[in-house]
């Protein structure tokens, strides 16, 4: 009876305690979770202090060696208009241009691009004005969701900037490595055709 008794005290203390953690109110325990979370991560021996030059700008990280260069575009640079898809380099939705070349910024390591410029698309408006291609895509609706469409932007500007054919089988097999899930790629098309034939 008296393990009764005690199991009952004890379950009645720890039940004052919650209701009392509660009392304090939810946002403080948000509050502390949202701190900790926000906390930069403490360094360990493995990371390395790089710096990025992106759209223009210098930027200084401490990261680990095998940190993507997508994920250092967005958890670390907060440059979120690069999207995370597949994270295998199959759906193109990450890709950004690295010393004038598109590459899978999910399949490249950030350390590897120290030294060598890097555009994501919030590096290709200039001076307020939208870049000939996005303004094209928004001319043709060129998107439906609009997940893929930084990444397909992306590589449409650098298929023009290679001095690709326009043609309709040209775009289709150069674009090829960019997936757009809602089928919008008639509107691609037309767009990439109309921006490359203003350059």
């Amino acid at each position: 009876m008296s393990e009764i008794s005690v199991s009952r005290r004890g379950f009645l203390r720890g039940s004052a305690a919650t209701a009392g953690g509660l009392a304090a109110g939810p946002l403080a325990v948000h509050a502390a979770g949202a701190a900790e979370a926000s906390a930069p991560p403490a360094r360990t021996p493995e990371m390395m202090d790089i710096v990025l030059e992106v759209n223009g700008g210098k930027h200084a990280l401490t990261i680990e060696p095998r940190v993507s260069l997508l994920d250092a575009l967005r958890e670390n640079l907060k440059l979120t208009g690069t999207k995370k898809g597949c994270d295998r380099g199959a759906c193109g939705a990450c890709t950004v241009h690295v010393d004038g070349r598109r590459v899978n910024s999910c399949l490249t390591l950030a350390v590897r691009c120290q030294g060598k410029p890097i555009t994501t698309i919030e590096g290709l408006a200039a001076r307020g004005e939208l870049h000939p291609m996005q303004a094209a895509f928004v001319a043709h609706d060129g998107f439906q969701c609009g997940y893929c469409t930084p990444g397909q932007i992306m590589s449409a500007v650098a298929l023009v900037d290679e001095g690709r054919p326009l043609s309709d089988e040209a775009i289709r097999e150069w674009m090829s490595g960019n997936i757009c899930r809602c089928g919008a790629y008639p509107h691609i098309r037309a767009a990439i055709k109309e921006a490359g034939q203003g350059t």
